[in-house]
């Protein structure tokens, strides 16, 4: 029977690299979750429906892990390369004083973007998940792609909500999803009840892993544990 050939130096060299770019948790540190909106102006109603609906993500949370705390950072985009990061927080109030007050304005997709922010967290400390709720895409999609490649190193998966059912965003929000070890999930426009069952559902992936969305009664949670990768 043949060998298996060994991996060349090369290949050891890439996996080497790709397991020290993944940094250690640190302990009692809170889970980190990533909150990325489109803030262009097609988006104001679901930006208003994700400021009232942004605590499910720390009640969530909360509730699935007693001893560790979840850290948000909010991220979006807007208007002529308009580009907003908020500090991390663990507090609910803190995440809703920054999203008060932020008008949508008109101007493309932001996604590389987000993309490449969330790559800059991940190399300082772990981020457990990402969320992106926007509803379009223009831009290219093999740059997106490639971004994600880049964060699958760093085990970091996106939830890529979609309004609506644009084939484009479809397509890419499920590429990015598939690619980083996420999911892709639409809601309807004024879906305020999926849009809650689904920051829910991240919410219990970040701080309990697939066990914690197993114990989710809802058909969003059975529809994300299915693009999981095992």
């Amino acid at each position: 029977m043949p060998k298996t050939p060994a991996p060349s130096p090369d290949v050891r060299r890439f996996l080497q690299a790709a397991n020290a770019a993944v940094p250690a948790r640190r302990e009692n540190r809170p889970h980190r979750i990533l909150f990325a909106l489109d803030a262009t102006a097609s988006r104001e109603p679901t930006w208003d429906m994700a400021m009232a609906l942004h605590a499910e993500l720390f009640q969530a949370a909360a509730g699935a892990s007693a001893d560790t705390a979840v850290a948000v950072q909010l991220a979006y985009y807007r208007g002529y390369n308009e580009f907003h990061v908020s500090p991390w927080s663990t507090s609910p109030t803190e995440l809703l004083r920054h999203m008060t007050g932020v008008s949508c304005r008109g101007g493309t997709t932001r996604i590389e973007r987000v993309l490449a922010h969330a790559l800059r967290e991940a190399r300082l400390e772990p981020v457990k998940a990402a969320v992106f709720v926007g509803d379009c895409c223009e831009e290219p999609p093999h740059a997106l792609t490639a971004a994600a490649g880049r964060l699958a190193l760093f085990k970091l998966p996106f939830f890529m909500f979609q309004e609506g059912r644009d084939p484009l965003a479809t397509r890419v929000f499920g590429d990015i999803a598939r690619i980083t070890g996420g999911a892709h999930a639409p809601f309807t426009a004024g879906g305020a009840d999926r849009l809650r069952a689904l920051f829910g559902v991240v919410a219990q992936y970040a701080t309990r892993g697939r066990q914690g969305l197993r114990e989710i009664k809802h058909d969003a949670a059975r529809a994300v544990l299915a693009q999981l990768p095992p």
